[in-house]
């Protein structure tokens, strides 16, 4: 049994006093009365975030959000209910009502569970808890005093740093037993310049699946952050006021990928080109964009904020070919969708908490 579900059995189940086989008796009560397929995904999400502006700490925060969810599907009819109570009790109450949902014409059973998690991308080590409020406002008191040191025109420092860790346990009527253990952090720096009346910012910052300790190292990424947002509020101050008009463009790496993002990414997700309403609905093997163009979405980069070792619903996370020299290849997609579409789940179904169904959505696209 992998260090991930063991973990996420004793953060999830055993405060209960829930094991495997309640698990199984709830999956077998969800698959009564023509349920095609059963899922149940357990949650808890534990955020801490800080902010420092003007050299004090002026914000802080901590929260804690757990529970169940549970899916019944039937054809393309999907029933759902969630409890934030995670007991017996809740489980068969939000399970009779998923089923009722969604209730189909064919009982069907529950396979074997066979847990096959590839190596985890990132580590299990909760950001919140390997370092103490001490030190988490000493980090951001040094990077304000850094900052104010580059140059005496910077007057404002806004500085925030936040860390969350994500315990996930996925059980599925097809066989899926899975866990994941997600950390992830965030460093943003903010700084206002002024001279000769004239103020301007600049920000930099980033993250990803890993722990403070990347951003504690003095002289480190931190710091780069810090330099690279007073670079930017500094070239503000000289700069001069974009002319009007149509003129060539060129996007550099890094940031511009929002454009893709929104106006690509989105439209080569599953669901909406299942439901027709995508600029890319049946289009694949016919050209949608330059040949120079290859699009991709790649859950398994390790450490990026995107990544994913397994997905919400427990499938491992891969790179996929969206676009590959200007002709379309495929979609993104998540069980639901990959059923109904006659094709193959690609690790991209994701939630926004428990309390919400499975889309396909990006990872690092």
């Amino acid at each position: 049994m992998s260090t991930q579900l063991n973990i996420a059995r004793q953060q999830l189940l055993a405060p209960a006093g829930l094991d495997i086989h309640d698990l199984e008796r709830t999956l077998n009560r969800l698959m009564r009365r023509g349920t095609d397929s059963g899922e149940l995904y357990f949650e808890c999400t534990r955020h801490e975030s800080w902010t420092l502006e003007d050299g004090r700490v002026r914000g802080g925060s901590f929260n804690t959000d757990r529970g169940v969810g549970i899916r019944a599907i039937s054809d393309s009819r999907t029933g759902f209910a969630y409890s934030d109570e995670i007991q017996e009790t809740a489980l068969l109450r939000a399970a009779d009502t998923a089923r009722t949902i969604a209730r189909g014409n064919q009982d069907h059973s529950l396979q074997a569970w066979r847990s096959d998690v590839p190596t985890p991308l990132y580590t299990d080590t909760d950001p919140i808890q390997t370092h103490g409020a001490d030190r988490k406002v000493a980090l951001l008191e040094r990077l304000d005093s850094e900052a104010r040191a580059i140059d005496p025109c910077i007057k404002q420092v806004l500085i925030s740093l936040s860390g969350s860790h994500r315990t996930l346990l996925m059980a599925n009527s097809d066989g899926t037993l899975a866990a994941d253990v997600r950390p992830l952090v965030r460093l943003g720096v903010q700084i206002i310049a002024e001279r000769d009346g004239r103020r301007e910012s600049g920000g930099a910052g980033g993250g990803g699946r890993f722990d403070y300790s990347t951003f504690l190292q003095p002289g480190g990424v931190a710091s780069r952050f810090v330099r690279e947002a007073a670079e930017r509020a500094r070239i503000n101050l000289d700069a001069d006021p974009a002319p009007a008009g149509t003129m060539p463009v060129v996007l550099g790496p890094g940031w511009p990928g929002i454009l893709l993002h929104e106006a690509v990414g989105h439209g080569l997700e599953g669901d909406f080109n299942r439901k027709g309403t995508s600029a890319f609905t049946g289009r694949i093997g016919t050209q949608v964009a330059h040949a120079d163009v290859t699009v991709v979405d790649d859950g398994t980069l390790p450490g990026r904020r995107g990544s994913l070792t397994i997905d919400d619903e427990g499938t491992p996370s891969q790179r996929t070919v969206l676009i590959e020299n200007g002709i379309l290849k495929g979609y993104m997609q998540d069980k639901l969708n990959a059923r109904l579409m006659h094709t193959a789940a690609t690790g991209n179904g994701r939630r926004e908490s428990y309390a919400h169904l499975p889309m396909p959505r990006m990872t690092n696209t």
